[in-house]
């Protein structure tokens, strides 16, 4: 656990991996950092390892059925999952309990909004080929993954998917306004950004950025992020003309 303070209520992430010296890792710098260290959020590292069985503390066993590598053994998790069961809510709309997974469902920034308005999560980081699908299956465990990838193991997964919330925490980013046009925000990938120097290898700033009409410099903005929304994420933005149809 770390040694910082914690605001009462502060939102709060169990981690349950084998590698708690990993956090919270990127997640103790810049603005999550300094949240963190003010108590604005907390994080909680749970040894895996510590729940194994026998003399060497094995997690971990060949899979039913045979294939190749190890799965982490449900009694395993299952205790993990018991101790950090400990102080939580049982209702999912304040606490999650999740394993990052590549067969899960696709991690949104909408999901993202949903968490940090709860209490906190716990989230699993796998190793190996996997987890026994019976201890996900008894602690209700919802699957979330960042993409069609495999990664190691589920250090980092859980790191992002973090970081994604704790910055939609209240007071978390200096300027709660960055928060609304960025992509995925308002459905939309976000538009262009630019700053000094007014001219860079030839390139200069849009005119419309410095024309100081506002009205103007919006509904460029609005046209950029659905021109590249239209051309980088079909998928996007044929839910985002849904949406408009639907309202």
């Amino acid at each position: 656990m770390t040694d910082t303070p914690e605001i009462a209520g502060a939102w709060r992430a169990k981690i349950i991996t084998l590698f708690p010296d990993a956090f919270p890792g990127v997640l103790g710098q810049s603005l999550t950092g300094r949240a963190l260290q003010e108590g604005k959020w907390a994080i909680e590292p749970i040894d895996l390892r510590q729940f194994g069985n026998g003399k060497h503390k094995d997690v971990d066993d060949t899979p039913a059925g045979g294939g190749a590598g190890m799965v982490l053994r449900a009694d395993v998790v299952g205790r993990a999952f018991d101790l950090a069961r400990q102080g939580t809510p049982m209702d999912q709309r304040k606490w999650s309990v999740i394993y990052v997974s590549p067969r899960g469902k696709p991690f949104t920034q909408q999901m993202a909004q949903d968490f940090a308005k709860a209490e906190g999560m716990t989230l699993l980081c796998g190793r190996f080929e996997g987890v026994d699908e019976r201890v996900l299956e008894e602690y209700n465990v919802q699957e979330i993954s960042l993409g069609d990838f495999v990664l190691t193991g589920g250090e980092i997964a859980a790191q992002a998917l973090i970081d994604a919330t704790v910055r939609l925490l209240p007071n978390v980013l200096g300027n709660a306004d960055s928060t609304v046009d960025e992509s995925h925000s308002n459905g939309l990938l976000e538009h262009p950004q630019y700053t000094r120097p007014a001219e860079y290898k030839g390139r200069t700033i849009p005119d419309v950025l410095t024309s100081g009409h506002h009205g103007n410099v919006e509904k460029w903005r609005k046209d950029q992020s659905e021109q590249i929304t239209r051309a980088r994420r079909p998928d996007m933005w044929d839910r985002y003309l849904n949406k408009d149809t639907d309202a």
